[in-house]
């Protein structure tokens, strides 16, 4: 019987790397059968970087104010992951636009997660938006990255209900319970050859996948 090599994950963060960490123990119980192979930061403080150290994980910061362009930024990610071969880069709470430099060497492997019911609020300051426009949920949504602002093919969402007197900060701690949940599922059914991204969109298990991506349930395998 011959042993297959694990899979190999490449994380980019720029804080705390909560999201990070539901990596590094979904690597460690073998809900993921993957390594993570390297954590980057464009910050050089990023509190997870030190989460990662602890983990006994390889870090490196890439800091984008050396960098005069993003495009040479991009480059330099680049060129810090690609000899690794990852099978799946992850974006884990990394705050940078990424250009065309970075994303066409990784696309098709390449997540994000966005804390939206996307296409609704790209961008920032999300949940303020939905508590703004009257919404009565949110949720967080996990997409294939593409060269559109938080456009490309959603793959999975999880909702929660918005209640009486939610602030952003109440929300968001809902929410990032979910996150926590549905982004090493999307990442499992990557692994799995089972996630798919063509021209016409986002597929699991050769189906296309909604354009509000699939809908979180306790019971989604």
């Amino acid at each position: 019987m011959i042993d297959h090599p694990k899979a190999r994950l490449a994380i980019l963060i720029s804080g705390r790397g909560s999201n990070l960490q539901v990596f590094i123990d979904a690597c460690a119980s073998g809900e993921l059968e993957a390594d993570i192979a390297l954590v980057v930061s464009n910050k050089p403080d990023a509190a997870g970087l030190q989460r990662a150290t602890r983990a006994g994980l390889a870090t490196g910061c890439i800091d984008h104010r050396d960098y005069a362009t993003r495009e040479e930024f991009d480059q330099a990610l680049v060129d810090a992951l690609l000899p690794l071969q990852p099978d799946l880069v992850i974006l884990a709470g990394f705050m940078r636009i990424l250009t065309p430099v970075f994303i066409r060497p990784f696309y098709g492997r390449l997540l994000n997660i966005h804390p939206s019911l996307l296409p609704k609020y790209p961008g920032l300051n999300t949940h303020q938006r939905a508590l703004d426009a009257g919404d009565g949920e949110a949720g967080v949504t996990v997409h294939f990255v593409t060269l559109e602002l938080d456009g490309g093919p959603p793959v999975i969402q999880a909702r929660v209900s918005v209640v009486a007197g939610d602030t952003a900060e109440s929300l968001a701690e809902r929410v990032i319970n979910r996150e926590h949940i549905i982004y090493p599922i999307a990442a499992r059914w990557h692994l799995q050859g089972r996630l798919k991204l063509k021209d016409e969109g986002a597929y699991l298990d050769g189906d296309p996948i909604p354009p509000t991506g699939i809908q979180y349930h306790e019971n989604l395998a």
